[in-house]
């Protein structure tokens, strides 16, 4: 499918996005068994880069699927705080940079129902109860980055990050990034395991990509393509890249000040300073304050996508279970108080 055969997206999905103003973000893996902690270290910056901050070897980050057990994970729950917050759509990390899927692929056995013993579909669970509660599915997909393939994204940037404690690619397993081949792995991996999501588990309102800095203008429009060819009226962001995509995301935890117009837009925020699991941040926003934020964005035109990470139990922290009610439209002024 080239560009000028992709379907329109539909004005439904364009009004529905507008009108829904506030999503639950959720970052979700094997990260969250660490908790930013690994061999008596202490990651500062965010738990869900904890393999590449301690640049821990695949072999070693892989066997901590056999731990992954998370038997207090309840998709009602979730589903049920986002409703009770007050948000209309709820986006989860379906596989982050570290490669670790949170469905069943056909394409790699890196996922929680053949690499761990917890054994289910967490994206399948989710996509149900969020069709008994009314609150719409969106997917985040890493499509750059991937520290598990050889081949994975990030390493033309020549960039540091953390503080330059950390890089973008996987250079400690695959150090030679001259035997790279970044369409390799979108060929292999990417687009597989994508389309898998766009056709195992209903109607998505939205695919949200990431950190574009391999990927190439032509694979964008692919990668666009492919998300229309199978659900027209889902959405794409512009970390897609290269200038594509149906709406535009800011910067992580960016608060525009600027009147968004027509354009459809959305800042995704941190409810404390990370988005994958630390107990030891605790520095939690205020009801107060995610309400202030709220309303700064939605009379701006932007939608407020607000990030929690669950523990390895897979339980929403309850403080920032407690903050989400809080915040929620109408919630009483004295809860936001607290």
């Amino acid at each position: 499918m080239n560009e000028h055969d992709i379907p329109e997206t539909p004005a439904a999905s364009r009004i529905w996005f507008r009108d829904a103003q506030y999503g639950l973000m959720i970052h979700w893996g094997l990260y969250a068994l660490l908790g930013g902690e690994w061999k008596g270290r202490r990651m500062p910056f965010i738990g869900e880069w904890a393999q590449q901050y301690f640049r821990i070897p695949n072999a070693e980050y892989r066997a901590l699927a056999r731990a992954f057990n998370p038997v207090c994970f309840d998709a009602d729950e979730w589903v049920r705080l986002a409703r009770d917050a007050g948000m209309k759509y709820l986006v989860v990390t379906a596989k982050h940079h570290d490669g670790f899927a949170l469905f069943r692929s056909r394409v790699s056995d890196f996922n929680v129902v053949d690499a761990t013993p917890f054994g289910r579909d967490v994206v399948g669970e989710l996509a149900e109860a969020c069709r008994r509660h009314g609150i719409r599915l969106g997917l985040y997909y890493s499509q750059d980055l991937d520290w598990s393939d050889p081949d994975g994204g990030g390493y033309r940037t020549g960039k540091t990050w953390c503080g330059g404690a950390g890089w973008w690619t996987n250079n400690w397993d695959f150090p030679d990034a001259s035997k790279k081949d970044f369409s390799r792995y979108f060929e292999r991996k990417a687009k597989p395991q994508v389309e898998e999501l766009l056709t195992q588990y209903g109607d998505l309102c939205l695919v949200w990509f990431d950190v574009p800095f391999t990927i190439s203008l032509e694979q964008s429009r692919e990668l666009y393509a492919l998300v229309k060819r199978h659900q027209p009226g889902c959405l794409v962001n512009s970390r897609i890249g290269n200038g594509v995509g149906d709406y535009g995301s800011a910067d992580d935890n960016q608060i525009p000040d600027d009147d968004k117009g027509p354009a459809l837009f959305e800042t995704p925020a941190t409810l404390n300073d990370t988005w994958g699991y630390k107990p030891f941040d605790q520095n939690w926003k205020s009801a107060a304050e995610v309400a202030r934020i709220r309303e700064h964005l939605r009379v701006r035109g932007v939608n407020y996508l607000l990030n929690v990470g669950p523990d390895p139990l897979g339980r929403i922290p309850a403080p920032a279970a407690d903050i989400l009610r809080a915040a929620a439209p109408g919630a009483p002024a004295e809860a936001r108080a607290r």
